[in-house]
């Protein structure tokens, strides 16, 4: 491979700050309104012109489709990005769960409000390009944009980007999934004129179930119960377009749920499209499956209009900016979790709060709706090998298994308000993240609203 030296460069420092968080998804809102909250000065860095991640950005709506009836959640800031969203009209009652839908652009006014009241200071369309090191210590990083490389120095940073960027080039010890075992992504889209009336009427009459997402391309371990519980899933429609030839014969994957249908006629966040071997941290990866996965979205859309009551005179309104990654680099942490701890209710005295017993992925989809919950270590998110740093959201220590469960956009926020709490705490009593005093730090996370147990 040929190679360039890039000429020295000195880059402007541009702003200073306490906690600098990198990514603006469930997990890195979270992280800076904790802090700021904490008391600290917040700078929140995000490369699209919009914050909230997978919510705004890729367009999952359904922020906490799992819960039912006897669902233990999570409480904290998570809970807020609900109640500020259905406030705000931004949300609907989700079909088959105890929970709202979060409208996507909605959300978008929702993030900025509540950024701009916690006084945290937002840099958009800024990409992160380099950690800032000495030694083994983040000093901060530097940013690429239109307005070229500039830095951003700051006492404590949050990895907050989903694929723990930060955290790997600062030289951390991270794990990255084998592409050929990598949780799928989805291109999200959305339609418009439907028919509610037509749509709901169709899905009652033949209503589909969570034992419904096997097909021939996978299967799907439960504990049973979810078995015959109604899921807003598709499936018929495109089994009858394969069949008549309108999607190709390979794309068995094709089907998948729905998540909210308004009397606007709009139907959301379509999770109908899921891309194997998609690598989030390899940009030729991501602009194949991009492509691909909105010509697979047509074929879905296609289907839909001829299959589907309801579609026949709908159309596509938008896909989401960008694809939906779940799985790519974790941090290998202080404590890295295990299927056991998110199976068997895994408590720990540093626990930074609660997350219902729901993992989906890797084959495996259990509901919560029994009670049962397990507990978040402040340990995991805690990387070896940097001072200085958190990891919040997806890429948090843990196994396969227990990925399935916090990748989650609501887990997100649980280590996210962690983290960020944490790191304003470590500035304001000038100690080391690994020299956490839990005593602290729960006590602030408590007033701020979270349940540790």
């Amino acid at each position: 491979m040929k190679t360039i030296t890039e000429p020295a460069r000195e880059v402007d420092v541009i702003h200073e700050t306490d906690v600098l968080v990198v990514g603006s998804g469930p997990g890195g809102l979270s992280a800076a309104l904790g802090a700021a909250r904490a008391g600290v000065d917040v700078t929140l860095v995000e490369r699209f012109g919009c914050l909230g991640g997978n919510i705004t950005a890729v367009g999952v709506e359904g922020f906490a489709w799992y819960r039912h009836e006897k669902t233990v959640d999570t409480e904290g800031v998570g809970r807020e990005f609900e109640s500020r969203a259905r406030e705000a009209g931004a949300s609907t009652p989700e079909p088959q769960s105890d929970s709202d839908a979060i409208d996507a652009e909605g959300f978008k006014l929702v993030a900025d409000n509540l950024v701009e009241e916690a006084g945290i200071r937002p840099m958009m369309h800024r990409a992160f390009a380099a950690p800032i090191m000495d030694g083994n210590e983040i000093k901060g990083i530097i940013t690429e944009s239109k307005a070229g490389r500039e830095a951003i120095l700051a006492k404590r940073v949050i990895d907050a980007t989903g694929d723990a960027d930060i955290a790997y080039r600062a030289g951390a010890e991270t794990q990255k999934t084998p592409v050929e075992e990598m949780q799928a992504a989805s291109v999200m889209f959305s339609m418009n004129g439907v028919d509610k009336r037509k749509f709901i009427e169709a899905v009652k009459a033949d209503p589909h179930t969570y034992k419904d997402w096997e097909s021939g391309e996978w299967t799907v371990e439960t504990t049973g119960k979810e078995d015959k519980m109604f899921s807003p899933f598709l499936k018929k429609p495109f089994k009858q377009a394969l069949e008549a030839g309108i999607i190709p014969a390979h794309l068995q994957t094709i089907s998948g749920t729905w998540g909210a249908v308004y009397d606007s006629g709009d139907l959301t966040y379509l999770n109908l499209v899921h891309l194997p071997e998609c690598d989030g941290t390899d940009p030729d990866s991501m602009t194949r499956n991009e492509i691909e996965g909105r010509r697979q979205a047509m074929l879905a859309v296609e289907a839909l209009k001829r299959y589907q009551p309801g579609c026949e005179d709908a159309k596509l309104r938008n896909f989401g900016m960008t694809i939906g990654i779940r799985d790519t680099r974790k941090i290998l942490a202080a404590y890295d979790m295990t299927g056991h701890d998110v199976r068997e209710q895994g408590r720990f005295d540093d626990s930074v709060g609660i997350f219902p017993e729901f993992i989906d992925g890797y084959g495996i989809l259990i509901l919560p709706t029994t009670g049962r919950y397990f507990q978040l270590p402040y340990r995991t998110m805690l990387p070896n090998g940097v001072k200085n740093l958190l990891v919040a959201g997806r890429a948090t220590g843990g196994d396969k298994v227990s990925h399935a469960a916090t990748r989650n956009m609501m887990c997100c926020t649980v280590t996210g308000q962690g983290a960020g709490v944490a790191a304003a705490i470590s500035v304001k009593q000038g100690i080391d993240l690994d020299a956490m005093d839990i005593s602290l730090l729960q006590t602030e996370l408590k007033r701020q609203g979270v349940r540790l147990h």
